[in-house]
């Protein structure tokens, strides 16, 4: 039975994802900083409650990483972490402690949890995947948003050269960069607009197809790969100049 710690997996794209997991017989371990969303998570996720495992976990706190190695020896061990944590906002007036608590949730804590995931799978020589919500956001740097999208280019690169160190090291683990356009999640529920919105349940069902395939990167959907691929080809002369807002 594959067994799975999933960070972040109380709304959104985290909890559709668990929900297919758990549907296809997966044991998961699952964690967020909010004890009262876990319970009604378990609710929610009834037919299966004798395979799940809950943490409330906090990935900027400085022991996360050591309740996420608990969490995973709870469910019996670990194939897949993923990485669904994360922040992000609006923030044109620069306020400083929006970036700050971006930087520490989606820099900081992303490095902390990855790493130590990374880390469980290569001290024993374990076989495992990791696998993390970045953003197409990462693949330029955008003007109302610049601590999300500056973090989302970390997580991004971070990933890739984790990918590179398991190589060099000749590690079986396999990593899943998933990088989603706008979906219908509490992070976006701000009154703005958002274009090409997707909805959870269809962007859940294109992550698990990721994961099963092993893809190194996956964004999600072709809408979204074609409009990265044209915004990669703008100069940045060019690109600095464009308004970018909502």
């Amino acid at each position: 039975m594959k067994k799975a710690v999933v960070m972040g997996a109380t709304s959104g794209i985290g909890k559709e994802v668990c929900r297919l997991l758990l549907m296809d017989g997966w044991t998961l371990g699952l964690a967020a900083r909010s004890e009262e969303r876990l319970a009604l998570l378990c609710d929610d996720f009834g037919f299966a409650k004798d395979r799940i495992k809950t943490a409330v976990i906090d990935i900027t706190s400085v022991d996360a990483d050591r309740m996420m190695l608990q969490l995973a020896d709870d469910i019996g061990g670990m194939d897949l972490y993923f990485h669904v944590s994360g922040i992000g906002k609006q923030n044109p007036t620069l306020d400083e402690q929006t970036e700050m608590n971006t930087i520490r949730t989606n820099a900081e804590g992303f490095a902390r949890m990855v790493g130590t995931a990374y880390r469980y799978f290569a001290e024993a020589g374990r076989k495992g995947k990791i696998a993390v919500i970045s953003s197409i956001a990462g693949t330029r740097g955008i003007g109302v948003s610049p601590s999300y999208s500056a973090t989302k280019a970390f997580d991004n690169n971070y990933i890739e050269a984790l990918q590179q160190l398991a190589h060099i090291n000749k590690l079986n683990i396999k990593f899943i960069d998933i990088r989603p356009g706008f979906v219908r999640t509490p992070l976006l529920d701000d009154g703005k607009h958002y274009p090409l919105m997707m909805e959870p349940e269809y962007v859940a069902k294109k992550i698990v197809r990721a994961i099963k395939r092993n893809r190194s990167v996956a964004v999600i959907d072709w809408r979204y790969q074609v409009l990265v691929s044209f915004w990669r080809l703008i100069p940045r002369f060019l690109y600095v100049r464009l308004k970018i807002k909502n």
